[in-house]
């Protein structure tokens, strides 16, 4: 691995462990296994390698949202596979951490691509339930955004809920609860 992505990727583990002040220039190089020539010669300072390390969390992220919301099976079913795919439960969300961050939060560069992902999540959410409806899965009644941030808040919560309690069962009980709020809502479960 070079040593620019060396850098990112020890970013984006301290970013999602510490948060962005909990993240110094130091550190990186240290988990990097850079110097701190390396660090400047290839970013600008902190604040551009934490923005590029955001992005690839980012992106990252959408990637493997995209690949279950893609993938086969009814709307039902992918929305289900994205509440239940695996994930690091207890270590949160990197993305979510984020928002959870003042300074990034406070910088519109740093909070644009954790904007962006949130955003295209409920549209992409939104438009899975729009199909469903489409199909007679979903009640017609549904809104698709308002499921689609349901959706958001659940899977963000549920990490909140399971950190603070040290156990995942929060999150799992959870996702139960909105699949079955899902399930009650869908024409094809109930006269089936």
């Amino acid at each position: 691995m070079s040593t620019p992505e060396r850098l990112i990727e020890a970013t984006r583990e301290l970013l999602w462990e510490r948060g962005y002040v909990g993240t110094s220039p130091k550190a990186i190089q240290q988990r990097a296994g850079a110097g701190q020539g390396s660090m400047y010669h290839h970013f600008a300072g902190k604040p551009d390698l934490a923005l590029t390390a955001i992005r690839r969390t980012a992106d990252q992220m959408r990637a493997t949202a995209e690949g279950v919301l893609d993938g086969p099976g009814s709307p039902y079913e992918r929305v289900e596979a994205y509440l239940r795919r695996e994930r690091d439960v207890l270590r949160g969300c990197p993305i979510g951490r984020m928002t959870m961050d003042p300074d990034v939060i406070a910088s519109d560069e740093l909070r644009a691509p954790v904007d962006e992902t949130l955003d295209w999540l409920r549209e992409r959410l939104a438009a899975l339930v729009e199909e469903g409806q489409e199909r007679g899965e979903f009640a017609p009644s549904l809104d698709g955004e308002e499921i689609a941030a349901t959706i958001v808040a659940t899977v963000q919560g549920g990490y909140v809920l399971a950190r603070a309690s040290g156990s995942t069962a929060a999150f799992d009980t959870g996702v139960r609860g909105l699949l079955s709020l899902l399930a009650l809502n869908s024409p094809a479960r109930t006269d089936g």
